[in-house]
């Protein structure tokens, strides 16, 4: 089984505490269809153990079959420059039908962007070489694929649903991190 290289550091982009005691990391692509099935799972995940477990989320735009994932994922990068890479990520997953150049103008705008800098950021590819990183990253790691999964370390090839994922990743917390994370829910073993 592959092991995620490197390991979640600084330079990603991460949702949730740094005390969390368990990461959930992806390679993902934004026009893939299976990623945006899996974002929804993800959102879910992420709300149901918001102390227990960060979320990091690396670039893998696979541009042959997808040819708008490339620009979009620079996109994220460009509006993540100027404190939104959130909010574009969940954009993008949420418009994976249109994402042309026009389309993420739009969204930059949407989200009270600096337009003219994020329009100029995308047609200098000033992001491009971080996105290759991520992907080069996954490539090392034995990523063919996407989405695919890691839980600290370690690939994860279970189903992406939420149900599962939280299952696995209940495994790796301690009992009273999963009743504080689900105070009045019943707890999964």
């Amino acid at each position: 089984m592959s092991k995620l290289t490197p390991p979640v550091g600084p330079d990603d982009h991460v949702l949730g505490p740094s005390s969390a005691v368990v990461t959930l990391a992806e390679y993902g692509d934004y026009e893939c269809p299976f990623c945006g099935e899996a974002h929804q799972q993800v959102q879910k995940v992420i709300r149901d153990f918001e102390r227990s477990v960060r979320f990091a989320f690396r670039h893998l735009p696979l541009s042959q079959a997808h040819p708008h994932a490339l620009l979009a994922a620079e996109a994220a990068e460009a509006a993540g420059a100027q404190g939104s890479f959130w909010p574009m990520h969940d954009l993008l997953f949420e418009n994976q039908h249109a994402l042309e150049v026009e389309d993420l103008l739009g969204y930059a705008a949407a989200l009270d962007l600096d337009v003219a800098r994020f329009a100029d950021d995308l047609d200098r590819h000033v992001y491009l070489e971080r996105v290759k990183r991520d992907f080069k990253s996954g490539a090392r790691t034995g990523v063919n694929g996407t989405p695919t999964f890691f839980i600290d370390l370690e690939r994860f090839d279970g189903s992406w649903d939420a149900d599962t994922l939280e299952a696995a990743l209940a495994r790796c917390i301690p009992v009273q991190g999963r009743e504080r994370d689900h105070a009045g829910r019943s707890q999964r073993p």
